[in-house]
C-alpha cells in the first residue's frame, strides 16, 4: 500500500488531514503512519497545522493551508516559566493558529499589545513555575487567558506597599501607575490594556476585578480563593478601538526630543515592536557604544512596554550613553516622549 500517495490523496478531496484519519483506513499502527507524513513534509508537499493530539496536515499550497490554518481558531498551552518570552509564545499562537487570520489591523494590534503585556506580567511578577494561556476567537470576538500558579498579582501589591488586604491592594491597581518592580516596569500595562479591552477580568486571591467597557463600570465581586492569577481579555471583532488613539487620550501631551551629533547605525527596526523582552535583545550589548541609533523606518507603532524599556529602564541603567532615533512616526515619537519624562 503507498502510503504516501493515500495521504496526498486525501488532500485532493479535504482541506486537511490528521493521522489518525489514515491510521482509521489502513488499520497500521500511528508510529507507522506517521513516518510517511514526515517524510511528505521533509519533501516540501504538506504542512503542519497545530501540535500534539491537535495535528492536522495541509496540502502545501498557499490556498490549501490558509484556508485550512484559519479554521483552528483555539490555542490552549502551558509553558514552562524559564527562559520565556511573551513575543515568542504570541510568534507561537500566530504560527499555529488562524486566530489572527481577517482580524481587522486595529483589533490585531490591540491584541497584539494586551496578549504581550499580561503574558509579561506572569513570566515576570508571579514566580510561578508554570504559565497556562488559552486564546480563541469565536464568530463575534476575539480574546485570551493567561493564568499562573503564583503568588498573586493582589498579594504581591499588597506585600509590596504594606497593604492590608486585598481591596487595599486592587485600590492602588486602579491607580494605573502602581507596580512591584518599579525599577523594571512603569506599572502601566494593566492600565492600558483596561481601557482597550470591550472586558478585562482578573482573578486572584479571593476577588474578581472586572473592568467593561461597553458600559464604562468597573466591578469588584467575591471569589472562591484560587492560587495565583488569572488573566481574561475579550474584544469584539467590529471594535472600532484604536491602541495609538488610547494612549493619547490617557498619556498627555508630546514632547520634542534634544538632537544629538554622534551616530551609530546599529538597528533598523522592519515591524512593529510590541513587548519588553524584544527591547531587551536589541539593547543587548548596546551598552558598548557611546552612542547609539534605533531606525524606525517602517514601523508604525511602538508599544509602551518597548519604549518605556529602551527609553527608561535601560537608559537608567546606561546614563552616560546616547540613545537617539530616526525616523519614528508621530506615533512612534510619542512613546518614547512619554517613557522619558516618566
Amino acid at each position: 500500500m503507498d502510503i504516501k500517495s493515500l495521504i496526498l490523496n486525501t488532500l485532493s478531496k479535504k482541506e486537511w488531514v490528521r493521522s489518525q484519519d489514515i491510521v482509521r483506513v489502513t488499520g497500521l499502527s500511528r508510529a507507522y503512519v506517521n513516518r510517511f507524513f514526515q517524510e511528505l513534509r521533509r519533501e516540501g508537499k504538506i504542512l503542519l497545522l497545530g501540535k500534539a493530539n491537535k495535528a492536522r496536515y495541509a496540502s502545501a499550497t498557499s490556498v490549501n493551508f490558509k484556508k485550512a490554518k484559519s479554521e483552528l481558531t483555539h490555542f490552549k498551552r502551558v509553558f514552562k516559566n524559564s527562559n520565556l518570552f511573551e513575543d515568542r509564545v504570541l510568534g507561537e499562537i500566530k504560527a499555529e493558529s488562524g486566530i489572527f487570520f481577517g482580524l481587522s489591523e486595529n483589533v490585531s494590534k490591540i491584541l497584539d499589545y494586551a496578549f504581550t503585556e499580561m503574558m509579561n506580567n506572569a513570566i515576570e511578577h508571579s514566580m510561578s513555575k508554570t504559565v497556562a494561556v488559552d486564546m480563541s476567537k469565536n464568530k463575534g470576538d476575539v480574546g485570551f487567558a493567561v493564568s499562573d500558579g503564583g503568588i498573586g498579582i493582589f498579594k504581591n501589591i499588597m506585600g509590596k506597599y504594606r497593604l492590608e488586604n486585598e481591596l487595599e491592594a486592587i485600590r492602588e491597581l486602579l491607580k494605573g501607575k502602581r507596580t512591584t518592580s518599579p525599577e523594571a516596569h512603569t506599572g502601566e500595562g494593566i492600565f492600558f490594556t483596561s481601557k482597550i479591552a470591550d472586558a478585562l477580568v482578573i482573578k486572584s486571591s479571593n476577588k474578581k476585578l472586572l473592568f467593561n467597557n461597553l458600559i464604562n463600570d468597573i466591578f469588584i465581586r467575591d471569589l472562591k480563593p484560587i492560587r495565583g492569577t488569572k488573566v481574561e481579555f475579550q474584544i469584539s471583532l467590529k471594535s472600532k478601538r484604536d491602541l495609538n488613539s488610547v494612549f493619547r487620550e490617557y498619556g498627555g501631551e508630546a514632547f520634542e526630543f534634544a538632537k544629538t551629533k554622534v551616530v551609530v547605525d546599529l538597528y533598523k527596526l522592519d515591524k512593529d515592536f510590541i513587548s519588553r523582552s524584544q527591547a531587551r535583545r536589541i539593547v543587548s550589548g548596546l551598552d558598548q557604544f557611546k552612542s547609539v541609533m534605533l531606525d524606525f523606518k517602517d514601523v508604525s507603532t511602538v508599544g509602551q512596554a518597548f519604549a518605556d524599556e529602551v527609553f527608561r529602564v535601560w537608559q537608567a541603567r546606561n546614563p552616560i550613553i546616547e540613545i537617539r532615533h530616526q525616523n519614528a512616526n508621530d506615533n512612534i515619537k510619542f512613546m518614547i516622549n512619554r517613557a522619558k519624562t516618566r
